[in-house]
C-alpha cells in the first residue's frame, strides 16, 4: 500500500461511485441507523404525497403545485448530499482496498512437510490458499511471502512496500522481536523458515480490506452518544411542530404542511446529522494514509484523549544506536593497553555499540591485534558482559590466558569482587559522571583487574523536544520507558523534555505504570513491538504495535504501524483529536446555525397574522414562500458545502482545552450563527425572482 500524501477527495471514479451509492442508501433500513436523516425521509415521502395530492386534484390549499415541487426536491436533495458524503468517505476507503486486493495475490507456497525432522528435500509447493495455520514453509530470494507467519529459522532481507510504501528493505530473523513477516511481501536475499500464525481469510491484509472497507467499523462510544443526543432534539422539534398547528388554529392562520415540514428540517441538527458518519470513517481513513491500521474507530477516538504517552526510549527518543566516544583508563593503567584491552573484548559484539569501540580504537590499534587460538566470549542477557581469552604469548601452557572483559558496571564489579580484587574508587565516579550526562558506562577488565571505563553515548533525536512540548500543550503526559540507570534516563528525560520515566524498566513495571495511571482515571497509550510488550499493549487504552513485532503483540494492541516508527505514537494522538475537534466544531456550527434558520421561518409563518413579528424578520426576506425555500435551499446545500473539511478534518493546533473552546465557539459558533443569515438572504434575493 503506497503512502498518499494528500490526494484529492473528489476524485472522478470515486464520485461516480459515491453518487450511486447515495441513492442506494436512501432504502430505509439503511437510513434508520441515522434518526436525524431518517425523519428527513419520512417528511419528503409526506411532501411526495402532498404534491401527488395537489397534482392530481388541483387543491392550492396547501401551496401551489411548483413550491410543493420544489420543497419535495430540496428534502430529497438534503438527504442525497447526507448519503454522499458518508458514501465518498467510504468509497475512498474502497479504492485503498482495491488496491490491497491487488497486493493479496495467490502465490506458491513451499510447505515443508512435518515427517521427522524438517528437511529442506520435503518441500511440497501449494497454493498459498491451502495454508493453515501450524503449517510451516520455505522462503527463498525473490520469493513472495505467501501468508502471514513468524520465522522460527533464518534471517532475511525483506521488501515491505507493498504494505508499508517504503521501499527500503527491512531484516527480519528468528528468535527476536523483528520475527513477524506479512503475506505478500517479498524475500530479497537469505532464506527462512516460517510458521503460519493465521487461518484463511485471517491474514493481515484481509483484516486491513475488512477495516479500510468499513464493513467492521462500529460507532464509537462517543459517536453513539452524539447520535442519541441528535435524536433527543429530533424528538424535541417534532413534538414543537406538532403542537404549533393547533396554536396556528387558534390564531386563525394556516400553516401548510409543506411550512410545517420546512420548519422541522431546518430546525433539527441536520448537518451534522449528515456529516457524522462521514467523520468518523475519515478519521480511520486519516490514520491509514499514516500508515497505521486502527482495528476500530474507538481506537482512533481514544487516542484524542489520551492523557499519559509510553515510549521507549531507544530509537524514539533518542536515534537508538550508542557509539563510543572516549575511553578513560584506571588509575596506573596506560591509556594505549586499556584501549587495546577495550578492542579486544568487542571482537565478539556484534552489537552496533560493540563495532563502535572497534571503530573509535583506531585502524592502528586493530591492525595489531592478534586472536590466534583465542576464544571469545559473546555478549548474553545473563553476564551483560562479553570478552576474549587469549593465550599469553610466549607461554606454553594453553590454560594461562589472558582473561578481558566488557561490560554493565554493576556485572563488572561483581566479577572483579568475587575475584578479590579492588574496585576503584575513581571508576566508579567516572561511571556515575558519565550515566548523569546521559551516556551508558561499560567497565573493561584484564583478569579481573580494572581497565578503565568506556562511554556510549546515544545522541537525542533532533526536534523531540518540541514535539513532546506539542503534546504537553495538548495535556498530554510524555513518560519514557527505558532500561537504562535512574542517572542517565534522568539526564536524557530532562534534556529530551519528558515529564516522567521508568528506569530499568522491566515489563512488569511497564504494566503497573498503566494500571495506576488507569486507577486514577487516565487514558494511556504505549508502543511495543515483542511478545514481552503483549500484556502492557493489551492492558494501554491505546496500544500500537509495531508491524514489524512479533504475532503476540499485534494481536495485543488495537492499532499497527506499518512505518515501524516510534514517534508515530505523537502523530496517532494528534490525529484523534482532530476527530474529536471536527466533529465538536461541526455539532457547534450545525446547532448554531439552526438559530438563524428559526429566525427566517417562524416570523413568515405568523407575520400575516401577528404583525408584531415583522420585528423578528431581520433578514428582511422578500415573502414567506421565498423565506422557507430560501431556509430549506440553505439547509441543503451547507452539506455539501462542509464535505471536504468533515474529510479532511478541521487543522488542529496544540493549544490548551480553554483556548481551544473559545476558539471553536468564535469561528464555528459565531461563524455557524452569522453564515446562514448571510446565505438565507442571498438566496431569497434569487428566489424572489420567481416567487
Amino acid at each position: 500500500m503506497a503512502k498518499q500524501a494528500s490526494p484529492s477527495l473528489f476524485q472522478r471514479d470515486l464520485v461516480g461511485t459515491a453518487l450511486k451509492d447515495s441513492f442506494v442508501k436512501l432504502n430505509p433500513a439503511l437510513l434508520i441507523k441515522n434518526p436525524v436523516m431518517f425523519t428527513v425521509e419520512i417528511g419528503t415521502f409526506v411532501m411526495l404525497a402532498v404534491t401527488i395530492y395537489i397534482a392530481l386534484s388541483g387543491d392550492t390549499t396547501q401551496g401551489s403545485l411548483a413550491y410543493n415541487i420544489v420543497i419535495t426536491a430540496v428534502l430529497l436533495l438534503t438527504i442525497l448530499f447526507a448519503n454522499f458524503a458518508e458514501a465518498i468517505a467510504e468509497a475512498r476507503g474502497k479504492a485503498q482496498a482495491e488496491s490491497l486486493r491487488k497486493t493479496r495475490q495467490e502465490t506458491p507456497a513451499k510447505v515443508i512437510r512435518p515427517v521427522g525432522a524438517y528437511q529442506l528435500d520435503e518441500v511440497e509447493t501449494i497454493s498459498s490458499a491451502q495454508l493453515r495455520k501450524g503449517d510451516v514453509f520455505l522462503c527463498e530470494p525473490g520469493d513472495i511471502i505467501p501468508s502471514d507467519g513468524d520465522i522460527i529459522e533464518g534471517l532475511a532481507t525483506i521488501d515491505e512496500s507493498a504494505i508499508t510504501g517504503e521501499s527500503a528493505p527491512v531484516i527480519r530473523e528468528a528468535g527476536g522481536d523483528k520475527s513477524s513477516v506479512t503475506g505478500g511481501t517479498k524475500v530479497l536475499s537469505d532464506r527462512i523458515k516460517v510458521i503460519v500464525t493465521t487461518q484463511p481469510g485471517e491474514s493481515f491484509l484481509d483484516k486491513m480490506i475488512a477495516l479500510v472497507e468499513g464493513a467492521s467499523r462500529q460507532k464509537t462510544p462517543n459517536e453513539i452518544a452524539l447520535t442519541i443526543l441528535l435524536a433527543g432534539f429530533t424528538l424535541v422539534f417534532i413534538i414543537v411542530c406538532v403542537t404549533l398547528q393547533p396554536f396556528a388554529v387558534y390564531a386563525n392562520t394556516p400553516i401548510t404542511i409543506a411550512a410545517l415540514i420546512s420548519l422541522f428540517v431546518c430546525l433539527i441538527p441536520t448537518t451534522i446529522g449528515g456529516l457524522l458518519s462521514a467523520i468518523g470513517i475519515a478519521g480511520m481513513d486519516r490514520a491509514l494514509r499514516a500508515n497505521v491500521i486502527a482495528k476500530s474507530g474507538r481506537a482512533v477516538e481514544t487516542a484524542g484523549d489520551i492523557d499519559t504517552l509510553l515510549l521507549d526510549k531507544t530509537g524514539t527518543i533518542t536515534i537508538g544506536n550508542r557509539k563510543a566516544t572516549h575511553f578513560y583508563a584506571a588509575p596506573g593503567i596506560d591509556q594505549a593497553d586499556m584501549i587495546r584491552a577495550s578492542a579486544l573484548s568487542s571482537l565478539a559484539d556484534e552489537t552496533p555499540e560493540g563495532k563502535s569501540i572497534v571503530e573509535l580504537a583506531g585502524t592502528d590499534v586493530t591492525r595489531s591485534l592478534s586472536t590466534t587460538g583465542a576464544t571469545l566470549i559473546k555478549f548474553t542477557a545473563e553476564t551483560r558482559s562479553s570478552g576474549i581469552d587469549l593465550p599469553q604469548p610466549g607461554k606454553g601452557n594453553a590454560t594461562d590466558v589472558l582473561r578481558i572483559r566488557k561490560g554493565a558496571v554493576d556485572s563488572i564489579r561483581a566479577l572483579v569482587e568475587k575475584a578479590g580484587q579492588p574496585f576503584p574508587t575513581e571508576t566508579t565516579d567516572k561511571a556515575n559522571d558519565i550515566a548523569a550526562n546521559g551516556g551508558t558506562p561499560l567497565v573493561v577488565t584484564e583478569n579481573e583487574r580494572v581497565m578503565g571505563v568506556i562511554e556510549l553515548q546515544d545522541i537525542i533525536k533532533p526536534g523531540i523536544a518540541e514535539r513532546f512540548d506539542r503534546l504537553r500543550k495538548m495535556g498530554v503526559k510524555t513518560v519514557m520507558v527505558t532500561g537504562d540507570n535512574p542517572l542517565t534516563a534522568r539526564f536524557i528525560a530532562q534534556k529530551a523534555g519528558v515529564d516522567d520515566f521508568i528506569a530499568e524498566a522491566k515489563p512488569e513495571d511497564k504494566m503497573q505504570y498503566i494500571r495506576h495511571e488507569q486507577t486514577g482515571g487516565k487514558l494511556v497509550a504505549m508502543m511495543g513491538d515483542g511478545t514481552n510488550d503483549a500484556p502492557a499493549l493489551a492492558q494501554a487504552d491505546v496500544g500500537v504495535a509495531m508491524n514489524s513485532g512479533t504475532q503476540a503483540a499485534k494481536e495485543a494492541g488495537n492499532m499497527v504501524d506499518l512505518d515501524n516508527d516510534p514517534t508515530k505514537l505523537i502523530e496517532v494522538v494528534e490525529i484523534g483529536k482532530q476527530l474529536l475537534i471536527t466533529r465538536g466544531t461541526l455539532t457547534t456550527f450545525s446547532i448554531a446555525n439552526d438559530v438563524a434558520k428559526y429566525f427566517a421561518i417562524v416570523p413568515a409563518l405568523f407575520v400575516a397574522s401577528i404583525p408584531a413579528l415583522q420585528r423578528m424578520n431581520l433578514m428582511q426576506l422578500h415573502s414567506p414562500e421565498s423565506a422557507i425555500l430560501s431556509a430549506v435551499i440553505f439547509n441543503a446545500i451547507i452539506i455539501p458545502v462542509l464535505i471536504p473539511l468533515a474529510l479532511r478534518g478541521v487543522a488542529y493546533k496544540p493549544i490548551g482545552a480553554s483556548a481551544l473552546l473559545r476558539r471553536n465557539l468564535f469561528i464555528y459558533g459565531f461563524g455557524g450563527l452569522v453564515a446562514p443569515f448571510v446565505g438565507i438572504k442571498l438566496l431569497d434575493l434569487l428566489v424572489g425572482l420567481f416567487v
